[in-house]
C-alpha cells in the first residue's frame, strides 16, 4: 500500500474515533448544483442572498486555505460549485475536520448563495457532512487522466479526471432517450425479445456460444434482434422497436466491440423510402445534443445507388459483372481475396474503397440479393433489394429493408445460405423454420432498420473509437 493511501486510512480511523461516520446512509433534499447556478449567476459580485439556502453534494476537487476561512470546489455530474466556509461560522472542530478532508471525499453541505468579490458564485457552509471516505487519491484533476488503457478499465478514474467524458456519457444517455421519445410520440411500442435463443439469426455474423444446463443444449447470445421483432409484426403489434445489447463473436476495431448496443424498428404498411425519410427526420432531431459539428445532419441526405457508389471510386460495375471470376478480373488492381464469394467480393469494395469517404450522411440504396437474405426484392429492378445502409463519419452506422414477407422466397434465401456455409462461410444465415412458420401467417408489408447507438454516438461526438463511447468496453 501507497504512503498516501496508508495517509487516508489513517484519517478514516481517526474521523471515526472523533464519532464522525464516514460512510452514511443518505444525504437528503439535495439539489444539482447546475440548478443552483442557473437560479443565482445573475447576482452581482459581492452580493449575498441569505435566505437562498441550498443542500448540494459533490467530490471534493479543489481546496484553498486562507487563515480562518477556506475556499473548496465540489463537483456533481451536473457541475461545479465554490464552497466558503469559515471557522466563525462552523466552530473550531467542525472548520478543522472540513479543511483536512482529503480530495475525492465525497460530501454534503448545506450553506446560502453569495457572489464573491471576483464574480464566482459561491455557497456559505452553515453545515456539512461527511459522505464517502475516498481511501484512494483520485486521478489529477489539472491534467486529466490520459493513458487510454486506465481509462477504459477503471471508467469511474476517467469520469472523475476527465470532464469531457462525463459530458460524453451525459450526452449519450441524452441521446437514447431522445430516441424513444422520438418512436413512443409515433405510436411505436417498446418491447424486448430474448438474449439467450436456441437459433441466433437477423445479422450475417458469429454468435457466442453458451449451454443451458436445464434443458441439456446449447443456446447463443443474439446477434440481431430482427426476426423476433418481425414476429411481432405478423402478430399485430403493427410498430414495434427495441433498444437491445447485441453480441457477436468477432474481433476489436476502431468501430467494432463483441457487445454493443443497436436500435431496431420495424413499421407495418411502410417500405424503405419510409424508413430513410423517418432516418433524417430522426437523426436531424439529435443533432443539437451533438458535442461535434464536424458532420452536417441537415435533410436531405444524399442518396446514392450501391452501384453507382462503387463505380465512381473504382470504375467497376458490380453489375456487368455479375460472377465471381468476372468482377476478380474487373476489379484486379484492388486485391480482392479470390478464395471469398461474389457477394462478399462487393462488399469488400464498398467497405474499402467507398465507406470511407461518405463523411456527411449518406444512403446506398438498392443493395443485390446476395447481400440482403431479409430484403424484398426490389420492384423494378432485377436481382436487387430494396435495401439501403446510411453512412457517415466514413463509417456505416443503419441498415434498413422493405422487409421480404413472401415465405417461400425467405426459405429460398435461407437454403442459399446454407450452401454458403457449406461452402465455407462461417458467417450465414442459418434456417430459422419458426421464422418461416410466422411469415406463413402472413406478414404486412414492412419497412424496418437498425442504427448502431454506439456508432450514431461517436458520430455525434466526434469520437473515433466505439471504445470511448461505451462506459465498460471489451478489453483484451
Amino acid at each position: 500500500m501507497s504512503e498516501t493511501t496508508d495517509d487516508r486510512r489513517a484519517k478514516l480511523e481517526r474521523l471515526r474515533d472523533a464519532g464522525v461516520d464516514p460512510f452514511p446512509h443518505a444525504f437528503p433534499g439535495v439539489t444539482p448544483i447546475a440548478e443552483v447556478r442557473a437560479a443565482h449567476d445573475g447576482i452581482e459580485a459581492g452580493e449575498e442572498l441569505p435566505d437562498a439556502v441550498y443542500k448540494v453534494a459533490g467530490r471534493l476537487t479543489q481546496r484553498r486555505g486562507m487563515g480562518g476561512a477556506t475556499f473548496m470546489d465540489i463537483v456533481d455530474r451536473s457541475g461545479k460549485i465554490q464552497l466558503h466556509a469559515k471557522r466563525d461560522d462552523l466552530g473550531d472542530e467542525a472548520f478543522d475536520t472540513l479543511t483536512s478532508l482529503d480530495l475525492g471525499d465525497v460530501l454534503g453541505v448545506e450553506g446560502f448563495a453569495f457572489k464573491s468579490r471576483r464574480g464566482e458564485l459561491s455557497l456559505r457552509v452553515k453545515n456539512w457532512q461527511l459522505l464517502a471516505k475516498s481511501l484512494r487519491p483520485p486521478p489529477d484533476k489539472f491534467h486529466g487522466l490520459e493513458d487510454v488503457e486506465t481509462r477504459y478499465r477503471h471508467r469511474e478514474l476517467d469520469l472523475i479526471a476527465n470532464d469531457e467524458s462525463r459530458d460524453l456519457f451525459i450526452m449519450r444517455s441524452k441521446v437514447v432517450s431522445a430516441i424513444r421519445n422520438w418512436l413512443d410520440a409515433r405510436g411505436f411500442l417498446e418491447v424486448e425479445t430474448p438474449i439467450l435463443q436456441r437459433l441466433y439469426g437477423g445479422a450475417l455474423a458469429t454468435p457466442f456460444v453458451t449451454h443451458y444446463n436445464e434443458l441439456g443444449r446449447d443456446f447463443y447470445l443474439r446477434i440481431a434482434d430482427e426476426l423476433y421483432l418481425k414476429r411481432l409484426i405478423v402478430g399485430g403489434l403493427e410498430r414495434v422497436y427495441e433498444i437491445s445489447k447485441d453480441f457477436r463473436n468477432e474481433g476489436f476495431s476502431r468501430k467494432h466491440q463483441p457487445e454493443f448496443t443497436m436500435l431496431e424498428w420495424y413499421q407495418a404498411y411502410a417500405d424503405y423510402n419510409d424508413i430513410a425519410d423517418e432516418l433524417e427526420e430522426l437523426v436531424e432531431s439529435l443533432a443539437p445534443l451533438a458535442l461535434s459539428d464536424e458532420i452536417d445532419w441537415k435533410r436531405p441526405w444524399k442518396r446514392i445507388s450501391l452501384r453507382d457508389a462503387i463505380f465512381e471510386e473504382t470504375g467497376v460495375d458490380i453489375y456487368e459483372h455479375r460472377d465471381k471470376e468476372s468482377l476478380l478480373a474487373a476489379a484486379k488492381d484492388f486485391n480482392l481475396d479470390p478464395n471469398e464469394n461474389w457477394g462478399k467480393l462487393v462488399d469488400a469494395l464498398l467497405s474499402k474503397h467507398v465507406e470511407p469517404k461518405l463523411i456527411n450522411p449518406t444512403l446506398l440504396m438498392d443493395y443485390p440479393v446476395e447481400l440482403s437474405p431479409f430484403a424484398k426484392r426490389h420492384r423494378s429492378r432485377e436481382g436487387l433489394t430494396e435495401r439501403f445502409e446510411g453512412f457517415a463519419g466514413g463509417m456505416e452506422f443503419t441498415n434498413a429493408f422493405t422487409e421480404l414477407n413472401d415465405p417461400d422466397d425467405q426459405r429460398a434465401r435461407f437454403e442459399e445460405q446454407v450452401k454458403d456455409r457449406e461452402g465455407g462461410d462461417a458467417e450465414t444465415q442459418p434456417y430459422d423454420e419458426d421464422y418461416v412458420f410466422a411469415l406463413e401467417h402472413a406478414m404486412p408489408p414492412t419497412g424496418g432498420i437498425g442504427i448502431g447507438i454506439d456508432r450514431l454516438v461517436m458520430l455525434l461526438s466526434g469520437r473515433d473509437s466505439i471504445r470511448e463511447v461505451q462506459l465498460f468496453p471489451a478489453m483484451r
